[in-house]
């Protein structure tokens, strides 16, 4: 009777796993099979791609639909469109996330300010004070006149100001890292 019961239980402890094991790919495959369009204002656009037969790039361009319909994409608004795994980590902190004034640190125990814009400009208020940015791999990454170069990424509930110093790359090391918060978020 024992044995039975030992039986019983491991069986159902397998069906439980295996049921989690097939219902977890499923969620990954809906992920993978979506577009993410990102506008220059900042904000994003998300297709099934089952629902789409194709995307006309010709002006203007437009997605169409299986079941006939077109979505129009105004001309020269879009800035990237994601596919697969890449959309899905796109879709999760998008431009628009990082849009305001943002006070970080500098590495040696003082702060400034950091301002990103909707039309890709950055502003600091230390040293040469421009600079562009864009979203890459779901961080704010800025490049400044100066050949200084950040990044403003999301670490858990908080941010984070990574700085590289001239010649080094974003995959270097980083000369400092340093909280980041956004004081003045702009609205979507």
């Amino acid at each position: 009777m024992q044995n039975l019961l030992k039986a019983t239980a491991i069986s159902g402890m397998l069906v439980l796993g295996l049921a989690g094991i097939v219902a977890e790919p499923a969620q990954a495959s809906d992920q993978r099979n979506s577009i993410v369009v990102t506008f220059k204002d900042g904000h994003q656009q998300s297709f099934a791609m089952a629902e789409i037969a194709r995307i006309d790039l010709k002006a203007p361009a437009a997605i169409v639909f299986k079941d006939g319909h077109r979505q129009s994409l105004p001309s020269g608004e879009v800035t990237s469109v994601e596919f697969g795994a890449a959309a899905a980590s796109a879709s999760s902190l998008g431009r628009a996330h990082f849009l305001g004034k943002w006070k970080v640190g500098e590495g040696n125990g003082g702060s400034f300010f950091i301002t990103l814009t909707a039309d890709g400009t950055a502003e600091k208020s230390i040293g040469p004070s421009h600079g562009t940015w864009s979203i890459v791999d779901g961080e704010a990454r800025i490049a400044w006149d100066d050949g200084w170069h950040d990044a403003i990424r999301k670490v858990g509930k908080k941010h984070e100001k990574v700085a590289f110093e001239p010649g080094k790359s974003f995959s270097d090391v980083p000369s400092n890292v340093t909280e980041a918060w956004n004081t003045r978020p702009e609205p979507i």
